[in-house]
């Protein structure tokens, strides 16, 4: 879970920068550094508020595991209303960022708790935390609430609890320390348009990352609204307003910031500009092995001039010539093959071909929401094809959604993995004889290439 806890990080550093928290920063210091005429019980007290804010924050984030339990946080990862869910809530938060409307708390609960903070003791330096959390409600809530997504969908137990102990860590952390050396202060730049504008840049993220959400849904239920093209179509637009804007050839209403941009503003610009040129040659079938893994499939793309000279043809013998759709292999019309593999999408359907052939058999569990299968299949699957086409590949979907003899065929799939190979987690490779044997232990996702070539080689020396 080091993953949420450097995301909660991340997004507690990137609050503290928001107009709604950063201006408030020497107020707070200077009430802890002048409210004693001992400063060490100033100090002790700025401690404490900080303490304050992290415990704000992860009861937050264990509220949400007691509310949905553990069971239900491993579900969240494929569940379509909740992804769909998100999805909207993404999009709600972008637009709150990019200054469509201002997200806020009933007036009544901020100032409840600021007439509690007038207490002495732990509770007033704890109220005072919570005043910090309800007021920037508005700058904070988008950042909290895709981060508790991200954290939810892992399926993770604690995933939401760290997520926001690093979050409050690095949210309280400048707090603290600038109690601790108020000299500090002096060095810091003066809030102003620069602030909203990285507000606003938020918003083009959230937006960014929105889509994502609705992937999962669009893959699992076999919609076939948003293939890879439409996707990326729609990154390179939205990642095109960024740059633009943070170049200053966009102005929102929002943006308070004077008509110059300043040189690190500037310097992103231009990365954002060039990561948007980057995803071009991709509408075309490029692989962008950078961001591969929150793709669709490469082979949901319909104009692909880059897949189709890897896709194989199969050899004289296999006994196996499978165009797209063909009839008699169960779920081809719901399921596509990696690079033009000939994959089957049913266990025992594969395990029968297997032993017709007398060929060794590679199970791979995957998933529609599963970034690192993406990430296996285009980055590391191109370069050891010649060993995958020594194998019948069974390829088997945790998490589709298509119902069959009253269960899906993601239930079904998961509950085979479970029961028989004692893991739920993918990708999930199976090296078996045609018999069912093990010819090596399974393993997860391995991007070195020779690594995974030397993995697969074992099967087949058996």
């Amino acid at each position: 879970m080091i993953h949420l806890f450097v995301a909660g990080l991340i997004g507690g550093f990137a609050a503290f920068l928001m107009p709604c928290i950063f201006p408030m920063l020497p107020l707070t210091v200077g009430f802890f550094t002048k409210r004693q005429d001992d400063r060490k019980q100033g100090i002790r007290d700025a401690l404490l508020y900080g303490l304050s804010i992290v415990l704000i924050y992860v009861g937050l984030g264990m509220l949400i595991t007691l509310i949905f339990g553990a069971s239900a946080l491993n579900e969240l990862a494929t569940n379509g209303i909740f992804n769909l869910g998100f999805f909207v809530l993404l999009v709600i938060f972008a637009a709150s960022f990019l200054g469509a409307f201002e997200l806020t708390l009933p007036a009544a609960w901020i100032n409840k708790a600021e007439d509690e903070s007038g207490q002495k003791g732990f509770l007033g330096i704890l109220m005072m935390a919570a005043v910090l959390a309800l007021v920037s409600f508005s700058c904070t809530g988008p950042i909290i609430g895709t981060l508790l997504v991200q954290a939810a969908s892992a399926g993770e137990r604690l995933g939401p609890a760290v997520g926001m102990i690093g979050f409050s860590v690095a949210l309280a952390l400048p707090f603290v320390l600038f109690a601790l050396f108020p000299a500090w202060l002096k060095s810091l730049p003066r809030s102003g348009g620069w602030m909203m504008s990285f507000r606003i840049s938020l918003g083009f993220l959230e937006l960014a990352l929105a889509l994502k959400f609705l992937s999962n849904v669009d893959l699992a239920y076999h919609w076939n609204l948003l293939d890879r093209e439409v996707f990326l179509s729609l990154w390179v637009v939205i990642f095109g307003c960024f740059a633009l804007f943070l170049l200053g050839k966009l102005k929102l209403e929002s943006d308070v910031s004077d008509n110059g941009i300043g040189v690190p503003r500037l310097f992103t610009g231009i990365v954002v500009g060039a990561f948007t040129l980057y995803m071009i040659p991709g509408l075309w079938g490029a692989p962008l092995k950078t961001v591969s893994a929150f793709l669709p499939p490469q082979e949901t793309q319909d104009f692909d001039l880059y897949s189709n000279k890897l896709k194989m043809t199969p050899r004289k013998g296999d006994g196996l010539v499978r165009a797209k759709g063909a009839s008699g292999i169960k779920y081809t019309d719901l399921f596509h093959a990696p690079l033009g593999l000939p994959v089957f999408f049913d266990y025992e359907e594969g395990m029968a071909y297997a032993q017709s052939v007398n060929k060794p058999v590679l199970i791979d569990f995957t998933g529609h929401a599963c970034v690192n299968c993406r990430k296996m299949e285009a980055n590391v699957w191109p370069s050891v094809l010649p060993l995958l086409q020594q194998y019948v590949i069974i390829q088997l979907y945790v998490d589709d959604k298509t119902e069959v003899d009253g269960t899906t065929i993601g239930k079904k799939n998961s509950r085979l993995q479970i029961e028989k190979f004692n893991s739920n987690s993918q990708p999930f490779y199976v090296l078996l004889d045609p018999k069912g044997k093990k010819l090596a232990e399974p393993i997860g996702a391995e991007y070195d290439a020779e690594i995974y070539a030397n993995y697969l080689k074992q099967g087949l020396h058996e």
